[in-house]
């Protein structure tokens, strides 16, 4: 487990990003919470501390290169070093692709694939020093499988994998190591909001019959993070339920 280790996770203030972070950090990851809303992370970062855990709460926008290096200098400064960076920061703008408008399509791509790649580039400057480190991207099924009215998503997820594979080549030498998980459909805000003939549509095509949890998604990510995972690299890890195969 990454106990003691130094853990940034993005997008942190809610759904599968706030699992992530409170798993690490149940399991002795100090953790660096970042996200554009500082409200919802600051409130994560409490509740981390009032259970003896270590965390700070750091305002930024991924796809600003100066927030992403504000985002490092803040997890050095705060506890050293950087151990893992769980790039989970994720938008949807979802439309057909005859209606999809290029802010659409641009500002998907930007946050999604983008701030991977700025955040990624930053942490591995620190991790490659150490020669240690963990990057775990949070994909999607949609990225392997596709989906309708959703290219620029579907799209910013197959390209994360690409990214992926590519990182954990560069990186391998440094002992850095670089996977994915493609979540199925999780249990969210995001699903929440789907009609529920959408989401008996869904079950259908899950073998295990049930939306996955954040919690599903974290332990995925537990896992990669830790020392046991030490030979696993440039890998995509899918958690869907039998959803793709």
């Amino acid at each position: 487990m990454p106990k003691g280790k130094v853990a940034i996770v993005t997008g942190a203030s809610r759904g599968i990003g706030r699992s992530i972070a409170l798993a690490l950090a149940a399991n002795g990851a100090r953790i660096v919470a970042v996200d554009v809303s500082l409200e919802g992370t600051e409130a994560m970062v409490a509740e981390i501390r009032e259970k003896g855990g270590e965390a700070v709460a750091v305002q930024g926008n991924v796809t600003v290169s100066a927030d992403v290096e504000r985002m490092i200098d803040s997890a050095v400064e705060s506890f050293g070093r950087v151990d893992i960076l769980v790039n989970n920061a994720g938008i949807t703008r979802d439309a057909l692709l005859l209606r999809m408008k290029d802010e659409e399509w641009d500002a998907v791509l930007n946050v999604n694939l983008k701030g991977a790649f700025l955040c990624s580039r930053a942490a591995a400057k620190v991790m490659s020093k150490q020669r240690y480190g963990r990057i775990i991207n949070i994909a999607s099924v949609v990225g392997q499988m596709g989906n309708s009215g959703q290219a620029n998503y579907c799209a910013s997820k197959a390209g994360l994998m690409g990214l992926t594979k590519s990182n954990a080549r560069e990186l391998a030498r440094r002992n850095v190591t670089v996977n994915a998980v493609a979540p199925g459909f999780i249990a969210t805000d995001m699903t929440e909001a789907l009609p529920e003939k959408v989401k008996q549509e869904l079950l259908v095509q899950i073998p295990l019959e049930r939306l996955g949890t954040a919690d599903d998604i974290a332990n995925a990510v537990l896992f990669l993070a830790s020392e046991q995972s030490g030979y696993i690299t440039g890998q995509v890890i899918g958690v869907n339920g039998g959803m793709y195969m």
